[in-house]
């Protein structure tokens, strides 16, 4: 279940990355004041955690596919 939610928050940060690269539109400081506002900080920080745990995703076994056949 971790590695589900580290995964969809890691989408959500490389989304919020294209909208920043397409628009210049950043939704999260957006959505909680200014890039530098301390819950958008907290944000950008969980979403480069949940990247550095989505590495290990890489080197696991393929356990989940396992799972599912």
């Amino acid at each position: 279940m971790l590695d589900k939610i580290a995964l969809f928050l890691l989408i959500v940060g490389g989304l919020n990355w294209g909208l920043v690269g397409i628009f210049e539109f950043d939704l999260v400081a957006f959505l909680f004041g200014s890039s530098t506002s301390l819950l958008s900080r907290i944000v950008y920080i969980v979403i480069a955690a949940c990247a550095l745990w989505c590495i290990s995703l890489y080197f696991k076994e393929h356990s989940l596919i396992k799972a599912e056949d």
